[in-house]
């Protein structure tokens, strides 16, 4: 039976080494601590993950590794977006074959599909796999806005389940509950703690890639034990966190402070850069302030 996905999904950073090489055994290394942690489910090769500067066989070691030391603990979503619809069903039933409990998929991110477009897109991939589909939304990667109605379109599609909501608006959340009711659950973006008020289920986190002990009890407290003052304030108070790795920074900024953790991360691939040393000293003074650390 397919497992229900909810909670707090890290999109999780890919490390490279010192050569600029993909890193798997640092990878297998923040894979486990995530899961110990208490991280909800991980999905590799997101926009957080560099996806579009790797390689396929750099994809396919990140997709292996992450399946592998997970070793069914957590599920694992993994990302198979692309600009072509067979390109995207051949990644997915790939990933499905791997052993993946799922996938998200990005709409194809330079042709501006048409709403009939997508629906078939989405339909086309979901007719050729069996695991759950996350489809997410971006509109300011993806050049396309999956609206309300167009999800609830989408929805009716068996196998299209889940949505990843990544847009400012969290009446996005209201109004997907409302149209698409139990055939979609809405996962948040950008914004975990107010989605979760609206109804959210679970939360597509950046910063759970460097705190994911205090995102995942943001969640729980907001959505599992109702206790939305106490999560409003925990979440206030990892804000901080949340906005330095939101924004332009969200893959150099959490390997900035992931590094300063005492992970190595790396740095992101071109054209992406490091952090400049004013925005780097700043992480490394969060990571203070905070007290985060990485444990092997």
């Amino acid at each position: 039976m397919t497992r229900k996905f909810r909670g707090v999904y890290t999109v999780m950073i890919t490390p490279l080494d010192a050569d600029g090489a993909v890193d798997l055994k640092a990878l297998a290394a923040f894979t486990d601590w995530q899961v110990r942690e208490g991280i909800h489910g991980l999905i590799p090769l997101g926009s957080t993950g560099e996806f579009l500067s790797l390689s396929e066989e750099e994809r396919d070691g990140v997709a292996r590794t992450v399946i592998e030391t997970v070793a069914g603990r957590v599920p694992v979503l993994i990302g198979t977006g692309a600009e072509d619809t067979r390109e995207c069903v051949r990644l997915s039933q790939k990933a499905e074959a791997m052993g993946a409990d799922g996938v998200m998929i990005i709409p194809p991110f330079y042709s501006t599909p048409t709403d009939d477009e997508l629906v078939h897109h989405y339909r086309t991939i979901a007719s050729a796999i069996s695991i759950p589909i996350m489809v997410y939304n971006n509109p300011a990667t993806a050049n396309v806005d999956l609206k309300p109605e167009l999800v609830k379109r989408i929805a009716e599609i068996k196998g299209c389940d889940y949505i990843k909501e990544s847009t400012l608006e969290v009446t996005r959340v209201r109004d997907i509950i409302r149209l698409a009711g139990e055939n979609m659950t809405v996962f948040g973006g950008i914004l975990g703690f107010e989605s979760f008020v609206m109804g959210a289920e679970g939360w597509v986190a950046v910063a759970s890639n460097v705190a994911p002990g205090p995102m995942v009890r943001i969640f729980e407290l907001a959505a599992d034990e109702k206790k939305t003052d106490e999560a409003r304030a925990l979440y206030l108070k990892w804000l901080p966190v949340i906005q330095a790795v939101g924004g332009q920074a969200y893959v150099a900024g959490s390997k900035a402070l992931l590094t300063h953790m005492g992970f190595a991360a790396g740095t992101p691939r071109p054209p992406r850069l490091p952090l400049p040393p004013e925005q780097d000293a700043a992480m490394k003074k969060l990571v203070s302030d905070f007290g985060l650390t990485f444990s092997a």
